[in-house]
This record gives structure tokens, C-alpha cells and sequence, in this order.
């Protein structure tokens, strides 16, 4: 029992129980080839597989990368789909952050103290 717990707790959140594209590590849902061929070109899949976000905050992130970046702009029927996909695959998680480290555990940074 404990390896089995161990195991899922060593696989990225969205890939448990999905089948992934093991030269990405895309989710392999409807969708997932058009992102491999326009994001990964650019930079590594990975920076997706590590975000989650609605589909309003990935559009912002394309939008960012479109003003910044030099992304092209996509066809409306590509853009759409990239979006549902990344929306469905890498959803928003709320409560993916740890909680904040407690003020009295944080290191002194007053210059010449210590404890």
C-alpha cells in the first residue's frame, strides 16, 4: 500500500490515471497535438504541464506571448481548440500552493543579527 501511495504521489497531478505522450508529457486529450506542434517549438512542454489556469487565464497567457513574444496569431478554430484543450488538461487548482511559512520560522533578515 505505502509504494502504491508513494507512486501517485510521484506522478504530476493531471497525469494520474490519463494516458500521456511520453516525449512531452501532454495529456493525450482532444487537442493535445495541436499544442505539442505550436508551444513546444518555442519552449518546453513542460511549462504547461507545470500551470494550471481557466480558460480565460490561458487565453491571457497567449495573448502575453502574441503582444511579448513573438507568438503568431493562431486561426480562430486552432485558438479555440488549443484553449479547450489546455483548460480541460490543466485546469485551475485553487489549492495547489503550499500555505505560507509562518512569520516565526522565517530567517532574520535584519542586517548584522542572529540568533
Amino acid at each position: 500500500m505505502r509504494c502504491a501511495i508513494l507512486l501517485l504521489c510521484c506522478l504530476p497531478f493531471a497525469a494520474v490515471g490519463a494516458d500521456t505522450d511520453t516525449a512531452t508529457g501532454l495529456i493525450k486529450n482532444p487537442g493535445w497535438e495541436l499544442v505539442r506542434a505550436h508551444c513546444g517549438g518555442c519552449h518546453s512542454h513542460a511549462v504547461i504541464t507545470q500551470q494550471r489556469a481557466d480558460r480565460q487565464t490561458w487565453l491571457n497567457i497567449i495573448r502575453w506571448m502574441q503582444s511579448t513574444q513573438n507568438l503568431w496569431q493562431f486561426p480562430a478554430d486552432t485558438e479555440s481548440q488549443i484553449l479547450d484543450y489546455l483548460a480541460a488538461s490543466y485546469p485551475l487548482q485553487p489549492h495547489r500552493r503550499r500555505a505560507p511559512i509562518p512569520v516565526n520560522l522565517m530567517p532574520d533578515t535584519k542586517k548584522g543579527s542572529q540568533k
